[in-house]
């Protein structure tokens, strides 16, 4: 659990499981607005359920790294949460990745 910088342009987040999952999610969502120019690679491998309101959040992040060219990846999804993303019709939205070496070494590929 916790916020690593893990490059100069690269945020890595360990997500937390709900209830704590929001106050993650706003911290990581400000510091990424404070640098502005980084993208981010979340961790689901402690979350087994993702409530609206967390959704929301990870939608706000979504759309502030990509209006600045910048891309959040999702790593370690549970097939349950695969099935949210689903239901809600953010399968095509979010971007997922098998482990964090996957996810970063995508970050590194493209430029």
């Amino acid at each position: 659990m916790g916020i690593q910088n893990w490059s100069e342009d690269i945020i890595l987040v360990d997500l937390p499981q709900e209830p704590a999952m929001g106050d993650e999610l706003k911290t990581v969502t400000d510091m990424a607005r404070d640098r502005g120019d980084c993208d981010v690679v979340i961790d689901f491998s402690e979350v087994d359920i993702v409530t609206s309101s967390s959704l929301s959040k990870l939608l706000k992040l979504r759309k502030l790294l990509a209006d600045c060219g910048h891309r959040l990846i999702f790593c370690n999804v549970a097939p349950a949460t695969r099935g949210i993303f689903t239901v809600a019709g953010l399968d095509g939205i979010f971007e997922l990745a098998d482990d964090k070496f996957v996810a970063l070494a995508s970050l590194q590929i493209v430029t």
